[in-house]
């Protein structure tokens, strides 16, 4: 073999090593996801079977939305997002995912999802967010999130003993790993069928959701 042949073939052995190293390696930095990206997120990540579903449970269009009970915005947005739902009552579902960002969180977290085992998660969701200022004023003196759930139907010794369930700390569990993964860092955050948005805003969110309900 002539010199000339063995160099080429070493030059095309580095090259080929090179490409294949480059397709291998994936920058890691300290910065969450990037949800400005053309690319949806991991459906996967996004939608977990035990996650709480409103609405139809079939619809065509789906809307995740990364929510804090004791999150000012979230509280906000809740009529935003029923409206919605009211307006496309059999094409669209809202899924919901726990971000505990504030210090009081976790308890009414757990206390939402015992109130899904009484059938009672609704009310419930709307009483805590009636008296968020009560239980979650944001550095000033809080009532205990437990006394603001009186009429909402709920057996709350019941879930008192509930709240402490495996599988109630294993759904919190991986919705923190999944609000990490996707690089979720504020509430509300929303995808609609694995779409984040992006523009944030109520009439932003009502254009993407009329879009999506016209292509399905």
């Amino acid at each position: 073999m002539s010199r000339r042949i063995v160099i080429g073939a070493t030059a095309l052995v580095a090259i080929a090593i090179f490409a294949f190293g480059a397709f291998l390696y994936q920058p890691i930095g300290d910065k969450p996801s990037d949800m400005s990206s053309s690319n949806t997120s991991n459906n996967a990540e996004l939608v977990r079977p035990h996650s709480p579903v409103l609405g139809t449970v079939d619809a065509p269009v789906t809307i995740v939305e990364f929510i804090d009970p004791a999150c000012e915005a979230c509280r906000a947005y809740y009529p935003v997002v029923k409206e919605i739902m009211t307006a496309y009552p059999d094409k669209v579902r809202v899924v919901l995912r726990y971000a505990a960002f504030h210090p009081t969180s976790e308890e009414a977290i757990r206390i939402l999802e015992a109130s899904r085992l009484q059938g009672r998660f609704e009310p419930v969701l709307e009483r805590l967010f009636e008296t968020q200022s009560r239980w979650a004023p944001h550095g000033r003196s809080a009532d205990s999130v437990w006394t603001v759930l009186e009429g909402t139907g709920l057996d709350i010794e019941k879930a008192r003993s509930d709240v402490k369930m495996p599988d109630i700390v294993g759904t919190m569990n991986l919705d923190a790993s999944d609000v990490n993964a996707i690089g979720v860092n504020k509430t509300p955050t929303f995808f609609v069928n694995g779409k984040p948005l992006t523009d944030f805003g109520t009439q932003q969110l009502q254009s993407m959701v009329k879009a999506e309900v016209a292509e399905n």
